[in-house]
């Protein structure tokens, strides 16, 4: 295993694009060794040449798909062979779902890679993260999570309410790990509409992406940054940003006994005891 005494580790899930490239670049060149996990070889390649460009360091390079949890086991196999210490895991990586699909784990696509994926992740390297930062957002309003149920959103399929829900679940998912695991500062945060490729499937939501006055990526990327480097005494375990600032998400991300629900349900979906 590397010796990490010099440097600090950064994890970032979804990087081979937008947001999490962007942060990615950040950090690296920040001084900070990245490690890039994506879901498509080729653009995975080409974000880390983007950041050995930037910074003059090839970083690690681990493809994982969120849509297969066993992919997610394996990744975080690698992860532990090959890094003793994880000082921040950015949980970023996440898709936005045109139409209903169901994984073959069995879960909405959007609940899985949005949550249950970062959320076995999460587990399965607690024991070597410092820090956890969890992409959320504002579109949690929509979302209508029923720990009882996480493929309710699968009936009358709704694109944008299946992805509130999971962003919903993150914010929840954020502020209970705060609670189990007090040595282990967790964050969630908006990032404002970002430019990204979210909704490539479809070519209006493609085109409103380029053309709309929405966020670059690098300004969606300022808060995460910003919550793996700055000191955890001056910020909240367990809450949610925006702008570089504590917001209070709706009541229904914010609510202690749905997120304990959450989690007993979220473990037994991934199959963690």
């Amino acid at each position: 295993m590397e010796d990490l005494t010099d440097r600090r580790t950064v994890v970032v899930t979804g990087a081979s694009s937008g947001i999490g490239l962007a942060a990615a670049v950040d950090l690296a060149g920040r001084g900070d060794r990245v490690v890039l996990v994506g879901r498509d070889p080729a653009r995975l390649r080409d974000a880390g040449e983007r950041v050995r460009d930037s910074s003059g360091e090839q970083p690690e390079l681990f493809r994982a798909d969120f849509a297969v949890l066993d992919d997610v086991r394996r990744l975080a196999e690698r992860l532990r062979a090959a890094y003793d210490r994880i000082d921040v895991l950015a949980n970023n990586a996440g898709a936005i779902v045109l139409q209903p699909v169901t994984t073959i784990d069995g879960f909405e696509l959007s609940m899985q890679a949005n949550h249950l994926a970062p959320f076995l992740l999460s587990h399965l390297l607690q024991d070597r993260i410092g820090r956890t930062v969890v992409t959320a957002s504002g579109a949690h309003r929509s979302g209508v999570l029923d720990p009882d149920d996480l493929n309710a959103t699968l009936r009358d399929f709704r694109p944008y309410r299946a992805y509130g829900t999971s962003k919903q679940a993150n914010i929840l998912f954020a502020a209970e790990a705060a609670r189990r695991w007090p040595d282990v500062p967790a964050y969630s945060f908006h990032p404002g509409v970002v430019r990204t490729r979210f909704g490539n499937e479809s070519r209006l939501v493609a085109l409103g992406m380029r053309l709309l006055p929405f966020r670059s990526p690098e300004r969606g990327a300022e808060t995460l940054v910003w919550l793996a480097n700055q000191d955890p005494s001056r910020l909240t375990s367990g809450g949610y940003y925006r702008d570089r600032k504590r917001r209070r998400p709706l009541s229904k991300a914010a609510d202690p006994a749905l997120a304990a629900r959450l989690w007993t349900a979220s473990a037994q979906a991934v199959g963690i005891g």
